[in-house]
């Protein structure tokens, strides 16, 4: 097996008589991964909240002292990381694992003499080396990188690029001994600029969609961390008790700070012997267009609340405004909402150390997917519906209603391109997946009857156009 191949499936279950398997596959990510990274983020805000008092307990002076209040800065939000990647890794090492499964391309007993290996690795650092630098110039010509919150992520980028050009030699010449086929795509790469012999085109294409993922969601996440940790640190939520909307949208903005910190753990932690590698990244074209309408700087002139294509927020006021003075409704709709932002994040930490887009790094079972193949997109849609609810506008014009309700209905459209993109994708690379795709379909709480559903909706249309139309069934 290569070692950018997808790891063998272990043996299928028993399969029950619709076709399905009997049982839900194992996940590749176990639970505690998550809930590892989880503590320790919780661990480092308590540290950050408390920072005057433990700053005072200590005697600290000078840049950090207690006068300087609470951490709440940019660098204490990037420090979150560590206490978020540390604990994740450790747990997939100690615990689970990992490194000693098939599908990290490693074989510990091989332990190969650094004279062998050397070769091979320079040609590999040629590559990695010529990845960065791309991606750097990549930075540079965007303009949107240079303004706003992506500044903060260039800041950092920048100053991690002698660092990890540094440590990535020792890396690379360390795992190269152990790997079962050293010559990877990066290895691809480095031998078609230093002229070797042996390079391959689909293995050029299957790096730069992989550093092409890292590289622009990598630099979008950095970007986002800094403003909801700010909120976060700095909340005063005793204050907030008696009233459900703003104490709603703090346990939002925490849970917001989960998904994004454990997300970007997640891009930027691709590393072998976690098991975090990309194995492969979408090769679908309209898998990748639909994800980047999502993110800026495409979302900007697309989706959002102003002058977009697809505003579905034009003279629109919120959940707060229109059930004020309902207390009982309020709360409800209060507990809605920070309960799909808990499946939201909850999505997230289950993926642990291997969150992405667009990417294939293991199949995930468990968690929030035990009932439904895309709690986050499902969880997200809603949210946008209970939150905005873009059919109630402060203009009393019918056409606003309507433009806001059809375009966000278009949005959710959107999403739902982008879970059958992300199917097709694994659908094609693990059998894994298939037993899972064909067990949510089967059995799945949420999937199973909204599968149903739609084969009724296809049959019946099928029956009233003479039998032509009707939705195909899932090929499994």
């Amino acid at each position: 097996m290569s070692a950018d191949s997808a790891p063998h499936a272990p043996a299928r279950p028993p399969e029950s008589t619709t076709g399905a398997p009997a049982r839900l596959p194992e996940s590749d990510v176990s639970a505690g991964v998550g809930l590892a990274g989880l503590l320790g983020l919780a661990v480092w805000i308590l540290v950050c909240r408390s920072y005057p008092q433990i700053a005072d307990t200590l005697g600290l002076t000078g840049e950090l002292s207690p006068e300087r209040g609470v951490l709440s800065g940019p660098y204490a939000a990037l420090a979150a990381m560590v206490f978020t990647a540390g604990p994740m890794a450790a747990w997939s090492v100690l615990v689970d694992k990992v490194h000693l499964r098939p599908s990290t391309g490693l074989d510990w007993s091989l332990a190969r003499p650094l004279a062998e290996t050397w070769p091979t690795s320079l040609v590999k650092l040629i590559g990695l080396w010529a990845t960065f630098a791309a991606l750097a110039a990549l930075y540079g010509l965007c303009r949107w990188y240079w303004d706003g919150s992506y500044l903060f992520a260039m800041e950092v980028l920048a100053a991690a690029l002698i660092p990890l050009m540094a440590l990535s030699v020792p890396y690379v010449l360390w795992l190269d001994r152990f790997m079962v086929s050293p010559r990877d795509s990066t290895w691809h790469v480095g031998a078609m600029i230093a002229g070797r012999a042996g390079w391959e085109r689909g293995q050029i294409a299957k790096h730069a969609r992989a550093w092409a993922i890292k590289g622009f969601f990598g630099a979008f996440m950095i970007s986002i961390l800094p403003g909801g940790f700010a909120q976060v640190v700095e909340a005063q939520p005793a204050q907030l008790l008696g009233n459900p909307v703003e104490l709603a949208m703090i346990l939002v903005a925490l849970l917001f700070v989960v998904d994004v910190q454990i997300g970007t753990v997640g891009y930027l932690f691709t590393l072998r012997p976690l098991d975090a590698h990309i194995r492969s990244g979408n090769p679908l074209l309209g898998g990748w267009i639909a994800a980047l309408i999502c993110y800026p700087p495409f979302v900007w002139g697309i989706i959002g609340n102003s002058n977009q294509i697809l505003s579905y927020e034009r003279n629109v006021a919120g959940w707060g405004y229109w059930l004020e003075g309902q207390p009982a409704l309020l709360w409800l709709w209060a507990a809605i909402i920070v309960g799909l932002t808990l499946v939201y994040a909850w999505a997230t930490v289950a993926f642990g150390i291997r969150f992405s887009n667009l990417t294939y790094r293991g199949v995930l079972t468990n968690g929030p997917y035990r009932f439904t193949r895309h709690p986050a997109y499902l969880s997200k849609n809603l949210f946008w519906w209970f939150t905005v609810m873009p059919f109630l506008v402060t203009s009393n014009s019918a056409a606003d209603a309507i433009r806001n309700t059809v375009f966000l209905v278009v949005v959710n459209a959107i999403y739902y391109w982008r879970a059958k993109t992300e199917e097709a994708h694994l659908l094609a690379e693990d059998a894994k997946y298939r037993e899972y795709h064909a067990w949510m379909e089967q059995r799945g709480l949420v999937t199973a009857p909204l599968s149903r559903l739609m084969r009724g909706l296809g049959r019946g249309l099928g029956r009233g156009s003479g039998g032509r139309g009707a939705l195909a069934e899932p090929a499994e």
